[in-house]
């Protein structure tokens, strides 16, 4: 899809466009204002319609994200919002036009959707695409593994890609007796996966690590 470079004015929507100044530019202490007027606006539960994505869906969308991913966010026909920004401790971004958002415990595509239905107030087009570019997570492999430890990620990789590359399962892990310790709002869960599914070429929707995650290959039942 072809980008034009034009100014953020120019696709405004009228409601909107009072932020501009003179030249067309979003501009001065009245930008400010208008801004926090705006997120103010947007937070009051208008409804929001979801229009069709003409963008290709981008890698690694069922993500979830985390504070600390980086992400980059990218305008159909707004280049001067572009964004890349490393989602806070606290979960957010901080956004042109609407201020504040929730990024973290969300899926990529759920947040790029999210982020439409925003920007719709706002824009004449408010497509949006979201990339997750990077994703930093310490995980510990334990149990029957080929070689448990710590292990460092600075992408995005599924409990199957974590397991292969601490040395796999070894002479007595099983991959369809796996559990996942995490962390959810202050209260650990376990989780019980086979991943036997992985390397039969069977479609399923992967796993993937987050930081802290302690991944246990159980011992094989002979």
């Amino acid at each position: 899809m072809t980008r034009k470079r034009t100014s953020i004015c120019d696709n405004l929507k009228p409601s909107t466009q009072a932020i501009c100044g003179k030249n067309g530019e979003l501009g001065g202490v009245h930008c400010c204002f208008a801004l926090i007027a705006i997120a103010a606006l947007a937070c009051a539960g208008c409804q929001t319609k979801w229009p069709p994505l003409p963008y290709p869906p981008g890698p690694y969308t069922a993500v979830r994200l985390s504070p600390g991913d980086t992400i980059k966010i990218a305008f159909a026909e707004n280049a001067d919002l572009d964004q890349t920004q490393k989602i806070r401790r606290d979960g957010k971004v901080s956004l042109p036009l609407i201020g504040e958002v929730q990024a973290a415990g969300k899926r990529v595509m759920d947040f790029q959707n999210q982020l439409i239905g925003r920007y719709d107030e706002h824009l004449d087009n408010p497509e949006v695409l979201v990339t997750l570019e990077t994703s930093p997570a310490t995980v510990i492999i334990s149990g029957f593994g080929g070689k448990p430890g710590k292990i460092e990620f600075d992408r995005p990789t599924t409990v199957y890609q974590a397991i292969m590359e601490a040395g796999g399962v070894g002479d007595y892990g099983s991959l369809s007796n796996i559990h996942l310790t995490r962390i959810i709002n202050g209260v650990q869960r376990t989780e019980s996966l086979n991943l036997k599914s992985s390397i039969r070429g069977q479609p399923v929707q992967p796993e993937y690590v987050q930081d802290g995650d302690v991944i246990y290959i159980g011992r094989s039942v002979f």
